[in-house]
């Protein structure tokens, strides 16, 4: 059993992220329950992301290391929260859903996608660049909550591709997932901002299943591109929320 657990770790930090884990063998159940620890791989995003910023701050100016904590993101995930995001905003130019998906497959970038790309990375950038005082309570924080929220739309939402990774975590996330998933973000947040790091764990919970449903009545379900999508739209909320709460 914890073979199995530590596998289904090692398999979403594979998943979600382009940090070297070694040769982990695949395994679909493993893979799909491995949801549970989604906010676990944040955290350690987050933990990456906190050490650009205070080791960036001892050498460049605060715009400087804002824009290092922005690539570094990039890199550690490999942008592919953020091509889901872009695919997504592209899609919604599109007619009704069939279309819709039709361009999210697409692996062309269209203008809508561009022009949020640009507005997130912008907006990132903004907030990376307020952070004060106690920042690392913040930059931890945020990719934990959006990566707890993605779990919630996985397990809310049907998954409207016929194939593709996303069917391996709708299939194997149940309640037991959700829940792990639920209590480590709330006892993340409160451990790193009490109850209003709480607060944002809960807020992060609605604005998921807010955006899970937008997103499900105009494709008739959810795909990985728009787990992506909620993945970013969280982790910005987080922030933004975040400095006016954890002052």
């Amino acid at each position: 059993m914890k073979i199995r657990l530590w596998r289904g770790f090692l398999l979403a930090v594979q998943n979600l992220t382009r940090l070297p884990v070694g040769n982990v063998s695949f395994d679909a159940e493993v893979f799909g329950r491995g949801t549970a620890f989604f906010p676990l791989v944040g955290l350690l995003v987050g933990a990456i992301l906190t050490g650009i910023y205070y080791g960036g701050s001892l050498i460049w100016s605060s715009p400087v290391t804002a824009a290092l904590m922005v690539a570094g993101g990039l890199v550690v995930t490999g942008g592919m929260h953020l091509d889901g995001f872009m695919d997504t905003l592209d899609g919604f130019g599109g007619g009704n859903a069939e279309r819709r998906l039709e361009i999210m497959r697409d692996s062309r970038v269209g203008a809508f996608g561009v022009m949020g790309a640009i507005s997130l990375l912008f907006l990132r950038f903004a907030l990376f660049q307020s952070l004060s005082g106690s920042a690392w309570r913040l930059i931890l924080l945020a990719p934990v909550v959006s990566r707890c929220g993605v779990v919630w739309a996985i397990d809310l939402f049907p998954y409207v591709r016929p194939k593709g990774q996303g069917m391996f975590y709708k299939k194997y996330t149940g309640w037991r997932e959700v829940v792990t998933a639920t209590a480590l973000t709330l006892a993340i947040g409160f451990g790193i901002g009490g109850f209003a790091g709480c607060f944002i764990s809960a807020a992060s919970f609605a604005i998921a299943t807010l955006l899970g449903l937008f997103f499900s009545r105009r494709l008739g379900g959810l795909t990985g591109d728009t787990y992506g999508a909620v993945n970013e739209i969280l982790e910005v909320a987080a922030l933004a929320g975040g400095l006016v709460l954890l002052r």
